[in-house]
């Protein structure tokens, strides 16, 4: 799996959209908020809307919200109507299944269904709402702001 800027930019767009819930925000707000160009950001939001995770409005007190309660927002699940297939390899997804002439025999095949499976995991139990709280942990010991 891997993430592209289109993944990041969209994701970037709904936290910040989460961390103003309380009011419509221009696409210039978001865009100078997470640093992406204004006509990329639009098609971004585009997208967002019509996966329904945001709604818009024109006019003088118009901008974009989000459509939902960030709590009720699952990333795995953004990554996925995104970007595709979580799996790092075609012969291990559960959506996009390719098989592989070496399936048989391959040492591989359960260490990328590994990968998949704690990507997924971490994903799927993960809400926009998690990141907004920076209730996030990551592997290993954090010690003066750094991983140990």
């Amino acid at each position: 799996m891997r993430v592209s800027s289109k993944g990041e930019y969209s994701l970037r767009a709904l936290i910040v959209l989460a961390k103003y819930s309380e009011k419509r925000l221009k696409v210039k707000e978001i865009s100078e908020e997470i640093l992406v160009p204004t006509p990329y950001l639009e098609k971004l939001l585009a997208q967002l809307k019509t996966l329904d995770y945001i709604t818009s409005k024109r006019g003088m007190d118009g901008g974009f919200q989000l459509k939902k309660e960030s709590s009720e927002i699952f990333i795995g699940e953004v990554i996925r109507k995104l970007e595709g297939p979580l799996a790092p390899m075609g012969c291990v997804s559960v959506t996009s299944y390719e098989a592989c002439s070496l399936e048989p025999t391959c040492l591989l095949q359960p260490l990328w269904g590994l990968v998949r499976d704690t990507v997924a995991d971490v994903l799927d139990a993960t809400t926009l709402q998690d990141l907004l709280d920076q209730n996030i942990q990551m592997k290993g010991e954090k010690t003066d702001g750094f991983l140990r």
